[in-house]
């Protein structure tokens, strides 16, 4: 689905773009990922870092005592990243904002879950499926009325209800998936788009139109935007949702469910009981 060459052109040239700010989501991520961080009870020797972009956070991750014999950054997007991979090696992966530029999502989990030791940590963070959803509509609308078609110029993105279900089907345990939203209010359309340009994320689909936007394209998309994105005060808005991924890689010692039927008590009866003690 994505072209990884594309992908990796398009980080590159971020780094060289003046941010002006454009950097908030990953400020967002790392001030979440430190909260995350400070309610695990154990530290993690060996790291693995994947996502070619943004901050170091090595020093995130040396604040809360881990990576302390290695820390590897990695690029999902080279060619053969899994080698840098081997089975069962890592104490903890985190994958920072680099999920939803991915093509296979269950090939990059799973490897993932073979390169972590038993009773390693998974955690990521990638921008979720709700996220640009005004944006995507409005290019869409005008192009297909200046050209008489369209081509995606927004990546799809994974859901929160598929991310659970991914987790679960690469064999991680005890898996948690939660979201953040965040709205953001820009002067135009054409700020919002500078500044998904100066984070890298703009179109790298591989089946993406060469086709430049015309000026006229972009004109009727902020307009479209701005009629059916804006607040009173002639501001538009975008929503940006954050989806977080933890497993585990299955061990012996972790908490087991119970097996069907083993329960000491019955949950009719325990409802009766409580239903008595009302009155």
């Amino acid at each position: 689905m994505f072209d990884s060459r594309q992908v990796r052109a398009r980080r590159r040239r971020a780094e060289n773009i003046s941010n002006n700010g454009a950097d908030f989501l990953a400020r967002l991520v790392i001030d979440d990922m430190n909260d995350r961080l400070a309610g695990i009870t154990r530290t993690f020797p060996n790291v693995k870092l994947i996502g070619a972009r943004g901050p170091d956070l090595t020093p995130l991750l040396h604040k809360h005592g881990h990576g302390q014999t290695d820390i590897e950054r990695l690029d999902a997007h080279s060619d053969g990243w899994t080698d840098a991979l081997p089975q069962s090696e890592s104490d903890l992966i985190v994958s920072f904002l680099d999920l939803q530029d991915v093509s296979d999502p269950a090939a990059y989990l799973s490897a993932c879950r073979r390169a972590l030791k038993p009773d390693g940590l998974f955690l990521g963070a990638f921008i979720g499926g709700e996220s640009l959803g005004g944006l995507r509509e409005a290019l869409l609308l005008a192009e297909t009325e200046k050209r008489d078609g369209a081509s995606p110029r927004v990546h799809p993105a994974i859901a929160l209800r598929d991310a659970g279900a991914l987790l679960q089907h690469v064999g991680f345990a005890l898996p948690v998936i939660d979201r953040e939203t965040t709205t953001v209010r820009y002067d135009s359309l054409i700020n919002l788009m500078a500044d998904l340009r100066a984070m890298g994320a703009t179109n790298a689909l591989a089946a993406r139109s060469r086709l430049p936007l015309t000026r006229g394209i972009l004109g009727r998309a902020a307009q479209i935007y701005q009629e059916r994105n804006s607040d009173p005060d002639g501001r538009v808005r975008a929503v940006f949702e954050i989806i977080w991924l933890s497993g585990w890689a299955p061990d012996q010692s972790q908490q087991k469910p119970l097996a069907p039927g083993s329960a000491k008590a019955s949950l009719a009866d325990a409802l009766r009981t409580a239903e008595k003690d009302r009155f």
